[in-house]
């Protein structure tokens, strides 16, 4: 099982970091923005949003921003194997791998440092099994092979397409047209890359918008509900509760206060 030694997020234009073969610890990086460099044994590799590098035990690293270019990155490090069979634990090089389902890994892995920063009650047990579900996703991806570029191509084409009418009701015939396939083709080829449905992703941009007004903004529960396409607030309460694991309500108290 894992023991997590680390949990951080590296921003900025000045990061270096370096580590020799004595370092015994496992290190998962996810860039979220920007670009950022790693060498590892020597193998230049470039990394940029969306993109996630694994790095085994006893594998010598060290990396750097790119001058005058701001990054940020997730990074997770443990002491001892995850959960035994991963494929891609199995492997003994570092794994540069651009998930498909980068909003889920990103949501997990920001999960886990909420989790590591507060230290609720068994925190530890939390960030183990999001950790072991975050390796599942890239080893099912990485044991499917290489999504064709056409593929991403489509899928972020759709993603974009959900991004700036996410409020609407948007269907598998929409994000056909959108990229000029077949709507069953759409939303089969969309579930295979993101591993979510076309309704969980738009649900999953709704809350994050939802969680913004709700610490962001004056609006009531309801207005946010409303301007995000949900006349009714008791099905936007359990679709929030059912994606953040909270209440909108449990947001309210960080709003900034009125004069």
């Amino acid at each position: 099982m894992a023991t997590l030694t680390g949990v951080q997020q590296i921003s900025g234009v000045d990061w270096y970091e370096t580590a020799g073969a004595e370092k015994k610890a496992w290190r998962l990086s996810l860039v979220t923005y920007g670009k950022c460099v790693y060498w590892v044994n020597g193998d230049k590799q470039i990394m940029e949003k969306g993109e996630l590098l694994l790095i085994p035990a006893g594998v010598p690293y060290y990396g750097k921003s790119i001058p005058t270019l701001t990054h940020t990155q997730v990074v997770i490090e443990w002491s001892e194997e995850a959960e035994a069979g991963l494929s891609v634990i199995d492997r003994e090089e570092a794994v540069k791998h651009k998930p498909g389902c980068y909003e889920l890994i990103q949501e997990r892995l920001k999960i886990i440092q909420q989790q590591w920063q507060e230290r609720p009650s068994y925190y530890v047990k939390m960030i183990e099994a999001l950790l072991t579900e975050v390796l599942i996703y890239v080893s099912r991806e990485l044991d499917r092979g290489r999504i064709a570029p056409d593929k991403h191509l489509h899928v972020e084409r759709m993603k974009s397409y959900i991004d700036r009418h996410y409020r609407e009701k948007i269907t598998k015939e929409e994000l056909g047209d959108a990229v000029g396939i077949t709507p069953n083709y759409a939303a089969a080829l969309f579930k295979s890359v993101t591993g979510q449905t076309i309704s969980q992703y738009v649900h999953a941009q709704r809350m994050k918008r939802a969680a913004y007004l709700l610490t962001e903004s004056q609006l009531t529960i309801q207005e946010i509900a409303t301007f995000l396409g949900y006349q009714d607030i008791s099905y936007f309460y359990r679709v929030y509760k059912r994606i953040t694991g909270s209440a909108p309500s449990d947001l309210l108290h960080e709003r900034p206060r009125t004069v």
